[in-house]
């Protein structure tokens, strides 16, 4: 049977960029000779007609990502724009594979025909992903994007250009763009962090990790953080991300990159999932609140 490989839901920013990275070597050149829609109610609705005309017959130039989505630039100045929300899946299917790519699989909404003969599925059971394409020279000023805050790990080409921001020291993510960001404001740190107009791609498990390795309460106020400590929480966002990335992601459940592979960045979570274990730095039983609807991990002891 020929190799079938996928990701399933990406919830965080290393996630996405794993798989965008595994995905970007076998798609990149490839041309899609014909685009199937089975469903048009995802997030937002899709049409259909537009969507077919503006992929189809088109080569893949390559992968990119800002925040979560995913961006697959087509020659002609067309990007396809995925997001792959809560459940969303990408699919290679090679020729000769079981079932072959005839056969629709479950929950599969989109489908890719490309010229080798494989086809590229999108499959998304409770349908929150996104699916649309729009002009790329448009990408930065349409209303999916241009709400969104600094990148924190560097983009290369026009994309950091675009999206790396401006005005902070180094002229990207760190410290002085959290400061500046936070002025003003008395809320808990932790939400802030995973403000997407702050900053992208700092979800649940990377804030609550970050925040630890920082030595920072989740709870704290965001007007009674020093401008040390910001220093330290941006540079602790950075590694964490980067450490991330490098183990492929985080497996909670069945999360793989787009060649099967899973993630095994769990096995160094510090506080996440840790409810009453031992802090790995002062021994103190981790400790579970809920802070905007999401579980928060931390120590009591060391985080302050």
């Amino acid at each position: 049977m020929a190799a079938v490989w996928h990701h399933p839901p990406v919830p965080e920013l290393p996630e996405v960029e794993t798989v965008r990275r595994t995905l970007d070597p076998h798609l990149s050149g490839e041309r899609i000779e014909a685009v199937v829609v089975r469903a048009e109610r995802l997030r937002e609705p899709l049409d259909p007609a537009a969507f077919e005309r503006d992929a189809t017959g088109r080569r893949i130039l390559g992968l990119r990502r800002r925040s979560k989505y995913l961006l697959v630039d087509l020659e002609g100045g067309t990007t396809l724009v995925l997001h792959l929300g809560m459940s969303g899946r990408l699919t290679v299917r090679e020729p000769g594979a079981d079932p072959p790519p005839q056969v629709a699989l479950p929950h599969e909404h989109l489908v890719f025909r490309l010229a080798s003969g494989r086809h590229l599925s999108f499959c998304d059971p409770r349908r929150f992903g996104q699916a649309f394409t729009l002009a790329t020279e448009e990408l930065a000023g349409d209303r999916h994007f241009r709400h969104l805050g600094i990148e924190p790990l560097e983009l290369p080409g026009a994309a950091m250009e675009l999206w790396q921001g401006e005005g902070a020291e180094g002229g990207g993510f760190d410290g002085a763009h959290l400061r500046r960001a936070a002025a003003g404001r008395r809320g808990p740190v932790k939400p802030f962090l995973m403000d997407a107009r702050v900053v992208v791609g700092v979800g649940n498990i990377y804030a609550a990790e970050a925040l630890h390795a920082a030595g920072i309460n989740p709870k704290r106020s965001v007007a009674r953080i020093a401008a040390k400590r910001w220093r330290r929480l941006a540079q602790e966002v950075r590694r964490v991300l980067e450490s991330a990335l490098g183990q492929g992601g985080t497996t909670l459940n069945d999360f793989t990159d787009g060649e099967g592979n899973a993630g095994y960045f769990q096995v160094s979570l510090a506080v996440y999932g840790r409810e009453g274990e031992p802090c790995p730095r002062c021994q103190t039983a981790i400790k579970r609140i809920t802070q905007a609807g999401r579980g928060t991990f931390y120590c009591p002891g060391c985080q302050t």
